[in-house]
């Protein structure tokens, strides 16, 4: 996809504190229509709780974010998605009992216009919608991702590695504007990296999907290699935001990451 002029992500002065603790301050960005918008920094920098307060799960005690011109501060998660916000977790949050099938299928659930009793019967318009529901995820999102081989497999008795693509498949099943990664590549082999870092750029790319991606990740080759642009946190504040090699000479990053 090509990247647009157009703010869909715009993140004014947040602030973010745990007791005494200024995990976000005065962080502002704002993220284009199109674009692999990556954020970097040391452990401890704020990336996760970023990402936290962008989905809902935290509220920020000051700032503002606007997803496609809305304010959405305050808004709830599943409001958050309904608009078309998705994520993916650094640490995997799956249902560990429950095939990959049944999992992807979560993520579907925000789509569904049948209530509890017509689920229950589970005929007409109910099985219709079920059926158009499962032709998209084995269509679009298990062909994408390359897991048809292990569609009825229990999550928890799979590797490390088709676990993390479990997760982004589920969040693909939202259909989502904008995905906020989290470290998808942490953990990974070489092999596992490289693939993921593919499927994040079909994901970006492809006429189907066209979604915006925030990525939060450590492993500055790929950051390198498909970010459009770069933003660094340490300890809660910017302190960079460019192109990925502008951000990467910026003595400021360079003195995050190695010190004095």
């Amino acid at each position: 996809m090509a990247v647009t002029h157009e703010t869909q992500l715009k993140v004014s002065h947040l602030n973010m504190a745990f007791g005494g603790v200024q995990a976000l301050w005065e962080v502002s960005f704002e993220v284009k229509k199109g674009e692999i918008f990556s954020i970097i920094g040391p452990n401890g920098a704020g990336k996760t709780v970023l990402l936290n307060c962008i989905n809902g799960l935290y509220h920020p005690q000051q700032g503002h974010i606007f997803f496609e011109g809305k304010d959405i501060s305050r808004a709830r998660p599943h409001r958050r998605a309904r608009m078309g916000i998705s994520r993916t977790f650094q640490k995997i949050e799956l249902f560990k009992g429950t095939t990959v099938l049944d999992n992807i299928r979560l993520g579907r659930h925000i789509h569904l216009k049948t209530g509890l009793i017509s689920g229950a019967i589970y005929l007409g318009k109910t099985a219709r919608e079920e059926i158009e529901h499962r032709d998209f995820i084995e269509r679009e999102i298990i062909d994408l991702l390359e897991i048809e081989h292990i569609r009825d497999k229990i999550v928890g008795m799979l590797p490390y590695g088709l676990q993390k693509r479990v997760e982004l498949a589920r969040a693909l099943a939202l259909n989502p504007k904008i995905i906020l990664l989290d470290e998808p590549l942490a953990g990974l082999n070489l092999e596992e990296v490289e693939d993921m870092a593919r499927f994040i750029l079909d994901i970006n790319e492809e006429e189907r999907w066209q979604t915006t991606c925030v990525l939060v990740e450590h492993d500055m080759g790929v950051i390198m290699d498909i970010s459009h642009r770069v933003m660094a946190l340490n300890f809660g504040e910017k302190i960079a935001e460019g192109l990925p090699i502008e951000v990467q000479k910026n003595p400021n990053v360079i003195k995050a990451y190695l010190g004095e």
